[in-house]
């Protein structure tokens, strides 16, 4: 993989990760600032996908338009994620923290992993439509490594269960 830019994985797990000591509701942050750099962050990664892909002119026509589907349906199972490590925070920080409550906020989070399985499954045939198979995996491949990335810096910043 080329040159990889470190700071915007990090940015996008920041993204993604609760403030578990934040002293201030999320509501009283402007909605203007979290909008451009999740706009920045988009803007960055497709840079980073189109470096690394190798495209033909007539690849990257029939690719860019699935590239945009899959965001989309990836940002939807982000914001799940956000959802259930927000919940979780809630919970954390009002030390009210229930074997129900975990339970189910454990059943949230596989049900997150399973919806990014199932789109994986669905996003690599069409892939496999328009790109030879090396195209396909080498796609994959970066988009798991990203995922992985941002994983880890949520992994560091969401506190273990009490």
């Amino acid at each position: 993989m080329k040159t990889v830019n470190i700071a915007l994985f990090i940015a996008v797990a920041l993204l993604a990760v609760p403030a578990f000591a934040q002293g201030k509701p999320a509501a009283d942050k402007p909605v203007d600032n979290m909008q451009i750099l999740r706009e920045k962050l988009k803007a960055d990664k497709k840079l980073l996908v189109a470096a690394n892909m190798e495209l033909t002119e007539a690849e990257a026509k029939r690719f860019w338009p699935l590239y945009e589907e899959y965001q989309k349906s990836l940002h939807k199972i982000n914001d799940r994620l956000a959802m259930v490590i927000v919940a979780y925070a809630k919970e954390y920080n009002a030390k009210s923290l229930t074997d129900d409550k975990a339970k189910k906020l454990l059943n949230d989070s596989i049900a997150v992993e399973e919806s990014e399985i199932k789109l994986k499954r669905a996003t690599v045939p069409k892939l496999s439509k328009v790109l030879p198979g090396r195209k396909v995996a080498r796609y994959m491949q970066i988009e798991n490594k990203i995922r992985a990335l941002v994983k880890y810096e949520i992994a560091g910043e969401v506190p273990l269960a009490p």
